[in-house]
């Protein structure tokens, strides 16, 4: 099945540490979500029994352009990079459908887009 990547934007600072329990509770139902679309979300640990990283608040992060680094995000705007997932959906339109029941959408976005596979390779789905 393909693979996708979806990249989940919100607030700065995007602390995963600060999400309220409405968030948390939509999350942890994500993934049945995504099973139910026909999808499947791939990756390691996000919260306990979920798939997908979090990534530390953006106040952590660090751009490098070139040979220079400085602190912050590339994008510049109000929305940083939070977490990321690994998607397998049998397309790019179920893809989005599943990316639209993120909670992420409510105040920030999701990105999605096809990950890349290197000619004779394949995909693999995981084994749960």
């Amino acid at each position: 099945m393909p693979q996708y990547a979806m990249i989940v934007y919100s607030p700065a600072p995007a602390d995963p540490e600060a999400m309220s329990a409405e968030h948390l509770a939509a999350l942890s139902g994500y993934p049945e979500q995504a099973k139910a679309l026909k999808g499947k979300v791939l990756g390691g640990t996000y919260f306990a029994k979920e798939r997908g990283f979090a990534l530390s608040p953006s106040t952590e992060a660090m751009a490098v352009r070139g040979d220079t680094a400085r602190s912050g995000t590339i994008a510049g705007s109000e929305l940083v990079v939070a977490a990321f997932y690994v998607l397998a959906a049998p397309s790019i339109e179920v893809a989005v459908e599943i990316a639209k029941l993120h909670p992420a959408t409510a105040d920030g976005g999701v990105e999605v887009r096809p990950l890349f596979v290197p000619p004779g390779q394949t995909q693999d789905d995981y084994a749960d």
